[in-house]
């Protein structure tokens, strides 16, 4: 997976959480399990876009054309919309 995927996992995990533990789904272990799982997929995502933004040694680029724009998609935002 890669960081844009790992944000959307997030999200739809945390949804299923959410309906699990406070909707008619109610089974709290299930909610709880669902919202770790989330967590973990949050945290991957921040690292993706944190280590993509730095070059290592001030030779790379940093995000690719195509990793910026998924970012951007998955944050529901176009490019320059952001700050």
């Amino acid at each position: 997976m890669n960081g844009p995927q790992h944000y959307r996992e997030a999200e739809r995990l945390a949804e299923r959480a959410h309906h699990f533990t406070y909707g008619d789904g109610a089974n709290p272990v299930v909610g709880a399990a669902l919202a770790a799982e989330a967590q973990v997929h949050a945290t991957l995502a921040l690292v993706a876009a944190t280590a993509m933004q730095a070059a290592v040694d001030g030779s790379e680029p940093g995000m690719s054309g195509p990793e910026f724009a998924a970012w951007h998609k998955a944050a529901g935002v176009k490019p320059g919309e952001c700050g």
